[in-house]
């Protein structure tokens, strides 16, 4: 069992005499499907965030992506340019990109932003109305330092005495005691306990301003804000991080006096706010190759190559103001993000990559493909794909049909439809038929349809014309059905049974 499995085989042919084995025993090493018998990359069994989020477990996040002039230069293809002196005493262009952010190009102005940008947005503690708990990763431990510093300097403008710089702590490795300071912090005693309200539990401090400690196994539930001032390039590191905002939490149980606990009963977290400062969701959701080749690191001896001298690195400052150039806010729904749906791409690459399919589908020869891909692709122990996992994966409200997954594989269709959308356009072929009379008829007749085709109950009452059954029914009751012209309370049963598959609109 592992919370974030790794397929560092991937796409890895043993055959291949160009491959480097060290590469393949690296990889061999991390793999952990590998490791658990799940050579296919299809674990036994898997609960992702998106299966969390819909049961009612976990909580997703709200993204809130917010580029600086300065990042969104470091963020381009073209990068950050600068001039800088070279040794002979001329000038020559260098450009730095995100990944030199607090390692070879540093501006304090631009960790100033992030530090205003977030106390602006941040979630508050619904019950206290200071920043809600946060956990911010940055670069390294120098980094976090500096943001410490800012974020207390800060919080003591806004609120003079409240903190005394606690507001904000660095809780790195090189922080002496820093294992309990995690420990604190999830247990609302870092710091101290806060002073907002004598009956309420929660940290004095806020804010732990970390680089990795963090990242995995970290439980902390009513962490309400998640701060990445760093870039992420990792699949794996990207989840850990998001993972640690998406735990549930009664504020309520935070009262220490019982009356209060039961007024506050209702109030939970929904969500938790994501502050993305280098459009890391943007990379994982566009532009990352979930399917990339890993390469070893290129070895060099302390010398550096035969005849070179080590190069020196090249580390920039600039001191040019900054600000906010875009500040854009996503909750995150049901359907979760890329990094969270990869078991329905992954089929998909099977699907697209099989030439038996491909022809078929060319050919025209729907009742071929399906019935091969019934066949040889679902339903398999090295895989587990079945239609139900592949439904649930993609989050839609109803049963999806074999050949609708095929079409949106191939591009035959853009997205599929929700079961309302289906709805809608069932009812509208019935009325262009049989056109009824008025608009307060048409509403009555479709809120009809549409409860005759979804709710089983109700088409079970209307078939045995158990119509006082509907006085206690909640979705449509006696009400709704006295709406309908008599002559429409048969006819729409009818044309359903005969031109409506009830099947597709089943959950």
């Amino acid at each position: 069992m592992t919370a974030t499995p790794k397929d560092y085989l991937k796409k890895f042919k043993t055959e291949s005499n160009t491959r480097d084995p060290r590469e393949y025993e690296r990889r061999l090493l991390l793999d952990t499907y590998r490791t658990f018998g799940c050579e296919s990359g299809i674990p036994t069994f898997r609960y992702s965030l998106i299966d969390g989020v819909s049961e009612g477990f976990l909580v997703n996040p709200t993204v809130i992506d917010a580029r600086t002039d300065i990042t969104t230069q470091l963020l381009s293809d073209d990068g950050y340019a600068v001039m800088q002196p070279t040794e002979e005493g001329h000038e020559e262009e260098s450009s730095f990109f995100q990944s030199d952010f607090e390692k070879k190009f540093f501006s304090e102005k631009t960790n100033v932003v992030f530090c205003q940008t977030f106390l602006e947005n941040a979630l508050r503690d619904p019950l206290t109305g200071e920043v809600g708990k946060t956990i911010v990763f940055t670069v390294s431990q120098n980094h976090a330092a500096k943001i410490t510093q800012m974020l207390n300097e800060m919080a003591d403008k806004l609120i003079p005495g409240k903190y005394n710089s606690d507001f904000a702590m660095q809780v790195t490795s090189l922080v002496q005691g820093s294992q309990l300071m995690t420990v604190n912090f999830a247990n609302n005693n870092l710091g101290g306990t806060g002073n907002f309200d004598p009956l309420y539990r929660t940290s004095k401090t806020r804010v732990c301003v970390t680089v990795g400690m963090m990242t995995t196994g970290y439980d902390c539930t009513d962490i309400l804000n998640i701060c990445l001032m760093r870039p992420i390039f990792s699949p794996s590191d990207f989840i850990q991080m998001k993972g640690r905002g998406t735990r549930k939490h009664s504020f309520s149980e935070m009262y220490i006096d019982k009356d209060l606990k039961n007024r506050f009963a209702g109030v939970v977290k929904e969500t938790f706010r994501l502050f993305d400062f280098f459009a890391v969701c943007e990379y994982f959701e566009e532009k990352f190759n979930y399917n990339q080749v890993l390469k070893l690191p290129v070895r060099i001896n302390e010398k550096g190559l035969p005849g070179q001298p080590l190069p020196i690195p090249q580390i920039f400052e600039t001191f040019d103001p900054d600000k906010v150039l875009s500040f854009k806010e996503q909750f995150i729904g049901l359907e979760g993000m890329k990094i969270d749906r990869m078991f329905f791409q992954r089929f998909e690459e099977q699907v697209k990559d099989n030439p038996v399919v491909v022809e078929n589908l060319e050919a025209g020869n729907w009742e071929l493909l399906l019935d091969y891909i019934n066949r040889e692709i679902l339903n398999k122990p090295e895989d587990y794909f079945t239609l139900d996992k592949l439904r649930q994966s993609v989050r839609i409200d109803r049963r999806l049909t074999l050949r609708e997954i095929v079409e949106k594989i191939f591009g035959i269709i853009p997205r599929f439809k929700s079961k309302d959308e289906l709805l809608d356009e069932e009812f509208e072929k019935f009325i262009a038929d049989f056109k009824p009379s008025t608009v307060d008829d048409i509403i009555a007749l479709k809120y009809f349809f549409k409860a005759y085709i979804t709710d089983d109950v109700v088409r079970n009452i209307i078939e045995k014309k158990e119509y006082t059954a509907l006085n206690i029914n909640p979705t449509f009751n006696i009400a709704d059905f006295k709406a309908v012209p008599k002559e429409w309370r048969n006819r729409i049963p009818e044309y359903v049974k005969d031109y409506v598959p009830l099947n597709k609109f089943l959950s």
